[in-house]
């Protein structure tokens, strides 16, 4: 890991419900006026088999072919993201998971419909981070100069 990274970035994915519903300009503004830089953005559609790689970790959850159907049927926005502790501060912006659990004002509340249809995603360690933002932007040090 590039030491100097550690802690500033963070991989943001707004999902495929969120992006169908026209959310996506909302979020991205929610995101900057919370203080991250958007140092690299990208729409795209994952296959399958890239949402079973990214997702690799949940292979053995109950919840997985659901969420690789639901993550690779449409649209995402992957987003690197840059701000003194970004994990901490994103998951506090993106709120819980599950959006009936959500803070007011978070992400998930005011965007996301079910606790699989959640709107976003956010990296959950400065490890995790790192990973994910290589996944979706390779050589990363680039956007972050």
């Amino acid at each position: 890991m590039i030491s100097h990274l550690n802690g500033k970035i963070t991989c943001a994915i707004i999902k495929p419900d969120a992006v169908k519903k026209g959310y996506t300009g909302d979020i991205l503004y929610r995101i900057t006026n919370a203080g991250f830089h958007i140092r690299a953005l990208k729409m795209m559609e994952l296959s399958k088999k890239s949402a079973k790689k990214f997702y690799s970790e949940h292979e053995k959850s109950s919840f997985f072919d659901s969420l690789i159907e639901f993550i690779s049927s449409g649209p995402i926005v992957s987003v690197l993201l840059e701000k003194e502790n970004a994990v901490k501060d994103f998951r506090i912006l993106i709120g819980n998971t599950n959006p009936i659990y959500a803070a007011e004002g978070t992400i998930r509340k005011l965007y996301a419909s079910s606790l699989e249809k959640n709107a976003i995603h956010g990296s959950d360690s400065n490890k995790n981070a790192f990973k994910e933002c290589q996944f979706y932007f390779s050589n990363i040090e680039i956007f972050l100069k």
